[in-house]
């Protein structure tokens, strides 16, 4: 079990984040098995030469933290990761490695050598496998850091901590995480960063190392259904609103961007753009700015419409 304390100062400072570097090694740890997956990603194939990156995530307990530094926020980009990265001091990699329980004879001796070759392996997976996806996948972990952030505050931190992973919750002013792990920490002055990723399913995981920020990672919601294919809306409704507007309407279950679904439904931007402003237009969808992204999604009478429950 790990007790995270949270301070008075920690408690005000509970914010969400999103880190690609974090898919990046756990889209290599699904590749080499280690770890599972709801939903079958037929774009996940062909893992670039990265031998030494690949030695490191072997690991089955520890895969260092300084390869997945804890981002600054939900806008956090995998360029700036790799910066952090880089500038790892090497007595923080040399540390980190000592702990990694796998054979890393292949990695140089030199701390700083090793921190810079890891990095560019991470850079080279990150653009072969996660960037082409990652409009996709970073639209799912928003919309979960929409969802968590409105359960935060309707219902307080018990309560949106309590749906977060049946692992964690909380007990009186600690974050209690069952894990093999067992230790006691502190939450300073940064506060507790959550952390929702898609190939963290169905494992909860804790950034404990200093001088790291504590952070939480947890599998974000909807991950089962993220490649599955855009629902069907029913033939009445597709001839009253045109197919397109009705397909996007069925598919808007959740928040998405405009990009995303132009991708999804193979449409360019401007016309996807043309359909969801005639919808919102019409009532059946709202929109919200986060960051330089607007996200639409269904709703009440767009549900309604949908369900044929007008």
């Amino acid at each position: 079990m790990i007790e995270l304390v949270l301070t008075a100062a920690g408690s005000q400072r509970v914010r969400f984040a999103i880190s690609p570097l974090e898919e990046v090694l756990g889209a290599v740890q699904t590749l080499l098995g280690l770890r599972r997956h709801p939903a079958r990603l037929p774009w996940l194939s062909g893992l670039p030469d990265v031998p030494e990156l690949t030695a490191v995530l072997s690991a089955r307990h520890y895969i260092t933290e300084f390869l997945s530094p804890p981002p600054d926020g939900p806008e956090t980009t995998a360029e700036a990761q790799l910066r952090v990265v880089r500038a790892t001091p090497p007595h923080q990699v040399a540390l980190e490695l000592g702990m990694v329980d796998a054979d890393l004879s292949a990695l140089p001796d030199d701390p700083a050598a090793a921190r810079d070759l890891l990095a560019e392996q991470l850079e080279v997976v990150w653009h072969a496998l996660l960037a082409p996806e990652w409009p996709r996948l970073r639209e799912l972990l928003a919309a979960d850091i929409a969802f968590r952030t409105r359960q935060l505050g309707t219902g307080g931190l018990a309560a949106m901590l309590a749906e977060l992973h049946p692992r964690v919750r909380l007990s009186g002013t600690s974050v209690l995480v069952d894990v093999r792990a067992r230790e006691r920490l502190t939450v300073d002055s940064r506060g507790l960063l959550l952390i929702p990723a898609v190939f963290a399913w169905p494992n909860v995981g804790v950034v404990t190392v200093p001088p790291w920020q504590i952070s939480l990672l947890y599998p974000a919601r909807g991950v089962g259904s993220l490649w599955t294919s855009s629902a069907t809306p029913p033939e009445p409704l597709a001839e009253v609103l045109g197919r397109t507007r009705a397909a996007l309407l069925a598919t808007l279950d959740r928040p998405a961007a405009t990009t995303e679904l132009a991708r999804r439904h193979g449409l360019a931007p401007a016309t996807v753009s043309a359909h969801l402003t005639a919808l919102r237009g019409a009532g059946l969808l709202s929109s919200e700015r986060r960051g330089h992204r607007v996200l639409y999604r269904r709703t009440e009478l767009g549900d309604a419409l949908l369900t044929g429950k007008l």
